[in-house]
């Protein structure tokens, strides 16, 4: 009977220093719009989310759910995520905002993060990366290489952040060679290898000898290595399987300092509702490697626009810049402020087209 006794109560001490040990742990959950070998976007947070473990070993959980559609299906899986005991939760696309700030209503003792988002709530965060500088510095490369004079854009959705990237690269381009124009086209996909790989074609049809994209796949580039001397760029992780040619440099997404820093702020009790926007002197944005088949002279520019923009001694978007209809947006040497760069919905002079709805 004692031993009976005393066996069972080693079993319930055993259970509930288990359970002690579970709720002990902070658990982290990850929302993906794509999938995890997507080789972009979603590969680079879901990188972000293994240094979360790394740095925290057996303190933390963590969980994810990739192909999440943006709209109701977002907001099924939010749910469900903290109903299963998640303490921070991070969404990582533009379109789980509603979905986020809906959900963090109903379970206000969980921490929320949006990813390139622009509403917050007590329990809400939104954190997002000057891509617009990497993009900079791709289009100072590309209008640098072009020999058609054409570059090719593949857009994803007409949101703030996709035409913030395209008015950049413009820019930038236009600096290094005034004959540059750009075709864009726009895929209404974060990540279809099918509708990339057309739209790839369809820019090379066209004359574009240089492509850059703000969609998550390989397949442009792939195109472009089938086309011959066209050039690619990297988006989101470094894609370097098709460097030195045509993949030539890329933009790097960095998310692991961030997921850290926010896990250990719960863990920590210190957590607030703030907005996140860093660039490449936070070290959020990075410029993969310059390939030697850009010339050095150019590699060399680039990398002085680089550090230019580290150092804030030169704004990526730095007057005269007019707006597409010729009216006056930037005088002289006016820098654009960030409120209206987050909101921006318009295309700078030089752009053809329209921005679709």
């Amino acid at each position: 009977m004692k031993l009976t006794t005393l066996l069972t109560s080693a079993v319930m001490a055993l259970g509930l220093a288990t359970s002690a040990y579970a709720e002990d742990k902070t658990k982290v959950g990850f929302v993906y719009v794509g999938p995890v070998g997507d080789g972009g976007w979603t590969f680079t947070h879901d990188q972000g989310r293994k240094a979360v473990e790394a740095e925290f070993g057996d303190a933390v959980e963590t969980v994810f759910v990739e192909n999440v559609a943006e709209g109701p299906d977002a907001e099924r899986v939010l749910t469900q995520m903290a109903l299963n005991g998640a303490d921070l939760i991070f969404t990582t696309s533009f379109g789980f905002g509603e979905a986020t700030i809906n959900v963090a209503s109903r379970f206000p003792d969980v921490k929320f993060e949006h990813a390139t988002g622009y509403q917050r709530a007590d329990n809400v965060s939104t954190y997002s990366a000057r891509f617009y500088e990497g993009r900079a510095v791709q289009g100072h490369i590309a209008g640098s290489m072009t020999e058609s004079n054409i570059i090719g854009y593949i857009a994803s959705y007409p949101i703030p952040e996709v035409i913030r990237g395209i008015n950049s690269a413009y820019l930038h381009a236009k600096k290094a060679n005034p004959d540059v124009e750009f075709r864009i086209v726009w895929v209404y996909t974060w990540f279809d290898p099918a509708k990339e790989a057309d739209a790839a074609k369809a820019l090379i049809e066209q004359g574009a000898d240089v492509i850059l994209q703000h969609t998550d796949s390989t397949a442009p580039h792939a195109a472009a290595q089938e086309a011959g001397n066209v050039v690619a760029f990297g988006q989101a992780s470094d894609m370097s399987q098709y460097a030195p040619f045509p993949r030539v440099s890329a933009i790097l997404d960095v998310w692991a300092p961030y997921y850290i820093a926010r896990t250990q702020a719960v863990m920590d009790g210190t957590w607030e509702s703030v907005d996140t926007w860093h660039g490449i002197s936070e070290g959020m944005v990075g410029i993969g490697e310059i390939t030697d088949a850009v010339p050095a002279e150019v590699k060399a520019e680039a990398l002085a626009l680089k550090e230019a923009l580290r150092t804030g001694a030169y704004h990526a978007f730095t007057g005269p810049i007019n707006k597409q209809d010729g009216s006056v947006w930037l005088a002289d040497g006016e820098v654009a402020d960030d409120a209206t760069l987050a909101g921006m919905t318009f295309y700078i002079q030089g752009i053809e087209g329209e921005i679709p709805n």
